[in-house]
Formats: structure tokens, sequence, C-alpha cells
């Protein structure tokens, strides 16, 4: 006969020369299956498509070439949102894992970028670089006719309102919180870096007289020289900053709309 297994056997001592591997956390995520969110993908598929139409909008109803509206950190942001809206509608709608939240919130933050630099440089009636023909819009004057200028007004509200709001509300009420770190922040900047170095290499670039040649009147180095047009970018760079600071704040503060029961 053989000898009874006892029921408690002690832990054997690790063998030498291999190495003990401490225990490990599986995440969440990779054990939970996500579920279909139907109603959250129509939704964010409706802020692509609403994105999309003001581009649209902007590409024909101004004045400029295509080339030149493209070059607009308004419409470059707007074409981004709807790509990143339509991937997410697509994990949405198929169960699939969300989108990482480092590019969610960068299309959230330009998208708001754009819309803040709007509203308070650019239509706000007290600001110095207010537009000329008071849209705000810096993208073009319109076709100089009713229609043309109604179309552009209503581009100018989607892209500068609606969009932003839209977004807003998908990330507040339909994502989940505590996705977005401060280390972030810095990184979101590059983009807005990259692009005030493309305009102002793109006013030098192009002829003294030539249309359009510096985007946004606070970028106007014709006007302005560099030494201001600089110390506006730096402003402009450092309410960026604080902006995004504060996006992962209130990221971390919110409830979280999607969180499910135990």
């Amino acid at each position: 006969m053989t000898a009874p297994i006892p029921r408690d056997i002690p832990d054997l001592p690790p063998i030498p020369g291999h190495v003990v591997l401490p225990p490990t956390v599986v995440p969440a995520r990779a054990v939970l299956i996500p579920a279909r969110r139907r109603p959250v993908a129509a939704f964010r598929g409706l802020i692509a498509l609403l994105a999309l139409t003001g581009v649209a909008i902007e590409l024909l109803a101004a004045d400029i070439p295509p080339t030149t509206a493209l070059s607009h950190f308004t419409i470059q942001s707007g074409i981004l949102l709807a790509l990143v809206m339509l991937a997410s509608a697509r994990c949405a709608w198929s169960a699939h894992h969300p989108l990482p939240g480092a590019l969610t919130g960068a299309a959230l933050f330009y998208v708001i970028a754009a819309a803040l630099v709007h509203h308070v440089l650019l239509a706000h009636a007290s600001s110095p670089f207010a537009t000329p023909d008071g849209t705000g819009t810096g993208i073009g004057t319109g076709t100089g006719t009713g229609t043309g200028t109604a179309w552009q007004t209503a581009a100018t509200h989607i892209l500068h309102t609606a969009v932003p709001v839209a977004a807003a509300l998908d990330w507040l009420l339909l994502t989940p919180a505590g996705r977005l770190h401060l280390r972030q922040a810095p990184a979101w900047l590059l983009y807005p870096l990259a692009y005030l170095a493309f305009t102002l290499a793109r006013g030098e670039l192009l002829l003294p007289d030539a249309q359009d040649r510096y985007l946004y009147p606070f970028l106007d180095v014709a006007q302005h020289g560099y030494k201001i047009v600089l110390g506006n970018a730096l402003l402009v760079g450092l309410a960026l900053y604080a902006l995004a600071v504060l996006l992962v704040a209130l990221d971390h503060i919110r409830p979280d709309p999607v969180r499910r029961p135990r």
C-alpha cells in the first residue's frame, strides 16, 4: 500500500537557479467582454456626420481654394474628431474594446480649443483679433452672395458650437471616467505646436500679397511681427495647456456614466 496523501502539503522551497515570478494582476478589460451599445454608436455616428457636414460646407461655400481651407486648425480638428467618432461608433456597435482615452481625449481637446479660440479671439467684438466680417470664422468671407454667407454662417455654428457641445456631451454622458492622465496633456500640445510651425512657414513661402497668407489674425507676422506673434502663440499655448489639465481633472472627479453594477 502507498502512504495516504496529506491534506495540507507544505510550500516547497524554490528550486535553486530558477527565478520565482511575482503574482500578476490581470486587467479587467482582458476578461470582461464589452457589451453592445448601439444607441451610443448611433449618437457618435451623428456627431461624425455633423462634423463632416460642417467641413464640407466650409470647403464648398468659402471663396478660397480647398487646400487653404484644409490648412485651418478648425477644419483639421473637425476631420480628426469625425474619424475618431466613427471608430468609436464601430467599437460600440460591435462590442469591441473602446479606443484609448489618450486618442479620444485629444480629439475632444482640439475641437474645444478651436471653439474657444473662435469665440474668444475671433468672434468676440472686444477682441483685437476679431475678423472684419464679424463671423469669426478665419476661413473666408463667403461667396459674396447672401446664400453663400448664410451657408458659411451655418458651417461656423456647426464647427464651433454644435460639434464641440455634442463631443463634450458624449464624453460626459457616454464615456468611462478616469481614462485621462496628466502626462497626456503635454503630448496633446505637440499638434498645436506643429501647426504653429506650419502656418508660420506657410506664410513665409507665400507671396506678400497672397490672400489668407496667415490663417489667423493673431498669427499674422506681416502685421504684428514675430515678437508679438510668438508672444500671442505663447499665451494661447499656456491657455491650451490649462484647458488640457482641466479636462484631465474633470475626468477624475466626474461620475462614471457606464459603471456596471456589482
